[in-house]
């Protein structure tokens, strides 16, 4: 499954080019510094996604990180990350699901990549609405002050994995929070990026 879109190295939303950041980024940079995705939320990816979120097929989580590899090896002039983040769960949304889709994500990836990866590091500290039903400005203030950090990150080049980015609200207080407390830099890895 692979994009044919034109996307912008930064936000990952459709552009002119795949070498420089979009007119958006430009005037307002997301806080991260790239971006890669593997493709637009549509099937079969969308598909899997869905049965692996929703279904309990968390088997799935190997495939779809495999996936997730291939983009990122397609992108040059990345800096080698150093440590995977996951995006944590709230205690109840992850007991009902049984599992953490972006951290079966990060344990599959950190397998085959020379990088760290502790699902100790970010904790979400209050429950938050889903996201899905809001709308880009509840998104944000959804999630302030939703994380915090459990283990240092300082000078390292950071990776936040997650299976989907939309708003990209979630990914963004996570960057934030992150740069706060002096990482080096930050990438943005998803499966899907929504249009």
């Amino acid at each position: 499954v692979e994009s044919e879109i034109c996307r912008c190295p930064q936000c990952g939303l459709p552009s002119g080019s795949t070498h420089a950041p979009c007119g958006r980024c430009l005037q307002k940079p997301p806080p991260w510094q790239r971006l890669v995705t593997v493709n637009d939320y549509q099937p079969p990816l969308s598909t899997l996604i869905h049965h692996f979120k929703f279904s309990g097929q968390a088997e799935l989580a190997s495939t779809l990180a495999r996936l997730l590899l291939l983009a990122v090896r397609q992108h040059s002039g990345l800096p080698a990350p150093e440590q995977l983040i996951s995006v944590p769960l709230w205690q109840r949304r992850h007991w009902r699901r049984g599992f953490n889709q972006s951290e079966l994500l990060c344990k599959a990836l950190s397998a085959w990549l020379p990088c760290e990866y502790d699902p100790r590091t970010l904790a979400r500290i209050r429950p938050t609405a889903t996201q899905h039903q809001l709308s880009a400005r509840l998104r944000r203030h959804n999630l302030k002050n939703a994380f915090q950090l459990e283990l240092p990150v300082q000078g390292r080049h950071m990776v936040i994995v997650d299976d989907v980015v939309t708003t990209g609200s979630t990914v963004a207080e996570i960057s934030r929070l992150l740069l706060r407390n002096g990482a080096a830099s930050v990438q943005v890895w998803c499966l899907c990026r929504t249009l």
